[in-house]
């Protein structure tokens, strides 16, 4: 979290909240471009005007909720490390890290990646784990396993970032049938074994 947001008035992430909390309840009732200002305002319990303190529009909105998301996203899973002794335990526990994030938020990400489906979250968010897995796979260099199974590296990212997102999709949808800490041993035990088995 940058200084700025440290030293946000906690009068103005409340507001920024109950905003974020009517647009959510507001999509699970209408589709997106049935929503208007005056509506989510009435159901914030705020007036136009302070709406209008915090964003210029509905969609100078959405841009900034999906900054934070991306931000709440980025201090979850942290900044790939060139640290080529991760274990498998220290892989699972960021996968795990963040399911729990998702699942704390379940509401918020179920409406906007499932019910509705805001193609601007999805693209946000699938260019924000496209370019963490870059990072991940240049932070290993030479030891990086994409160049040792000989698998391209573009085709591995196209793969990987939608693998993540529509497991994501079908666990929210299904209403989280499994644990974050299960579905995350699961999902690597699944990602491993795809490069055991090409080996």
């Amino acid at each position: 979290m940058d200084k700025q947001s440290k030293q946000t008035d906690p009068r103005v992430l409340r507001t920024r909240q109950l905003l974020k909390e009517a647009f959510v309840d507001l999509l699970q009732e209408m589709d997106i471009e049935k929503l208007s200002v005056n509506r989510l305002a009435e159901r914030a319990t705020i007036n136009r005007v302070t709406f209008y303190l915090h964003y210029k529009d509905i969609s100078d909105m959405l841009d900034k909720m999906a900054d934070e998301v991306i931000e709440d996203m980025s201090n979850v899973l942290g900044e790939p490390e060139a640290d080529k002794s991760s274990g498998d335990e220290e892989n699972i526990k960021m996968l795990e890290r963040f399911l729990e994030h998702i699942a704390e938020n379940a509401k918020f990400y179920k409406t906007i990646l499932v019910s509705r489906g805001l193609p601007h979250f999805k693209e946000r968010l699938l260019s924000f784990f496209t370019e963490w897995l870059v990072q991940r796979i240049d932070s290993r260099g030479s030891d990086s396993f994409v160049r040792q199974a000989g698998i391209e590296k573009e085709i591995f990212l196209w793969y990987d970032a939608a693998a993540v997102m529509g497991t994501v999709e079908a666990w929210l949808r299904n209403d989280m049938p499994y644990t974050p800490a299960y579905l995350a041993r699961q999902f690597y035990l699944i990602h491993k074994r795809g490069f055991e088995d090409g080996e």
